[in-house]
């Protein structure tokens, strides 16, 4: 059963691959093989999931090779979740898609394709150099996603995204180059046990590369300083790619769990919960920061834009604090934030679309076709994305007070996340009122009628925030197992002496 961990990245290669030699073909036949390789996609994730549920780790090493040599994919908990939650945001931004958003692009569904491949492998990858690679695969697609449909308002920001990200990967690959210098390895297992033994100048060396890999896991999950090149980059894309970007900046919050809890977990020795002390202060800034910039918002994407960054902050609080709990109630917030947001930028297409020349822009305009449809969908999205009950918003972020323990902390996150929350919500109640019940007299000429694909994909987006509370108690047991799997590295560190299950296995 290991060779299923190829899966999620052989099947996107593949598909991907078969799209840039269809690029000619008849778009009905690229529209079915990228949806079919989507759900295929989707298929194996689930699979794997349910093989992670045993909480035994499950390793694939091409070419035979014994870690820490070669190259070599880990399945646990964390990656499983990672990876269906990635795979049901795919199918949903495809299915999208093919309503008419992949018109003037015959590379739309390859690039979209290989960008699914990249994150996958981010997942999946069980050493430090492959995540780069990951990195670079992904950033790779997701420029010429960024690029589709053209025009100056997509450029600009477009160009600080793609300058940012390569100093951002220069960065990385200069600290793992330092790391590998001392240590002399790079897979995750094997520098985990080599860290605590590290001393003298060779320790201020891994310091610095720890340091460094932090920033650039802060640049990629939009951590203050480094969030401001988000807002218009996302707002700028279009519907799909922004609504699939959502789960972006949710890779640099798994390196920082994955390589922090790991690598320089507890276990680290002098380097033990290296730069932690700095993640908790600066997640509640950039959740303050994200909540003032949706207050400003003058257009619906900009405002689930800075709902992105909302939502990191309020990820990596509960992640700082280190406690099981903690980390629990993070991951059932990752998964009911990153579809809402989702399909927040999916409604706010649609909406675009009815509204003429005002378009998604936060202002009055004659009254729009599909009105209470629409209006419906962006009510829940805006619930769910506030935590207001019933939705899963709110028993995630019930579950990140609840595992604060008494103390200074525990007042500083309490406070934050519901002034922020209520403040947000009034920012999502100024857009809502302003966009659908004030209207003007005049009429919306040739609005774009509302597909069967478009509808369906943005309303299932949505709808999972009602999915999740009817199946919280299973989705809360997984994220509370996966939390104890990360907090003890043990089984992970183990697969160096697991018998290998890879190309010659």
């Amino acid at each position: 059963m290991n060779h299923w961990l190829t899966a999620p990245i052989l099947i996107p290669l593949l598909g991907g691959i078969l799209q840039v030699f269809m690029g000619y073909a008849p778009i009905s036949l690229r529209r079915t093989l990228a949806i079919a390789t989507t759900v295929l996609t989707l298929v194996s994730t689930i699979v794997l999931l349910v093989l992670a549920s045993d909480d035994a780790y499950r390793l694939y090493a091409f070419g035979n090779w014994q870690p820490p040599f070669g190259i070599v994919l880990v399945l646990d908990r964390l990656a499983a979740l990672m990876l269906v939650l990635t795979a049901v945001l795919a199918l949903f931004c495809h299915l999208f898609a093919i309503g008419g958003t992949d018109e003037g692009n015959r590379q739309f569904h390859s690039l979209f394709l290989f960008q699914l491949l990249g994150l996958n492998i981010a997942f999946l990858t069980g050493d430090l150099f492959n995540l780069f690679v990951a990195f670079e695969v992904l950033l790779i697609a997701s420029y010429g996603l960024l690029m589709h449909g053209g025009g100056r308002a997509r450029t600009v920001p477009g160009l600080h995204y793609v300058v940012l990200n390569l100093v951002g990967s220069a960065v990385f690959l200069i600290a793992v180059g330092m790391i590998y210098s001392v240590t002399g390895t790079l897979n995750m297992a094997d520098l985990a046990q080599k860290i605590p033994t590290v001393t003298g100048e060779n320790l201020s060396i891994v310091k610095a590369g720890g340091m460094m890999l932090l920033v650039v896991f802060a640049l990629k999950a939009a951590l203050i300083p480094l969030c401001f090149w988000l807002p218009k980059a996302y707002a700028r894309a279009t519907a799909p790619v922004a609504a699939l970007f959502a789960v972006m900046t949710k890779v640099g919050v798994y390196a920082i769990l994955r390589v922090f809890m790991l690598i320089f977990g507890n276990d680290a020795g002098t380097l033990a919960n290296l730069g932690m002390d700095w993640l908790f202060p600066l997640a509640l800034i950039t959740l303050t920061m994200g909540v003032i910039g949706a207050l400003g918002a003058d257009n619906l994407k900009t405002l689930v834009a800075w709902q992105v960054i909302i939502s990191v902050g309020t990820l990596l609080a509960p992640i700082a604090l280190g406690s099981t709990a903690g980390i629990s109630a993070a991951l059932f917030y990752l998964l009911s934030s990153t579809w809402t947001v989702g399909g927040l930028f999916l409604v706010a297409d649609m909406v675009a679309q009815q509204r003429g020349s005002a378009k998604d822009k936060i202002v009055t305009a004659p009254r729009m076709r599909n009105r209470t449809f629409l209006s419906v969908l962006f009510l829940l999205g805006a619930v769910a994305a506030a935590g207001l009950p019933p939705l899963s918003g709110f028993f995630a972020k019930l579950l990140i007070l609840q595992s604060a323990m008494a103390g200074p902390q525990m007042a500083w996150l309490w406070s934050v996340i519901l002034i922020g929350g209520f403040f947000t919500l009034i920012a999502y109640s100024r857009a809502g009122s302003i966009v659908f019940w004030r209207t003007v007299d005049g009429h919306i000429e040739e609005p774009k009628p509302l597909g069967g694909n478009v509808s369906s994909a943005a309303g299932a987006l949505i709808a999972l925030s009602v999915v999740m509370v009817v199946l919280a108690g299973p989705i809360s047991e997984y994220t509370d197992a996966t939390a104890a799997q990360l907090q003890n590295p043990d089984g992970y560190l183990n697969i160096l002496n697991t018998p290998m299950v890879g190309e010659d296995g």
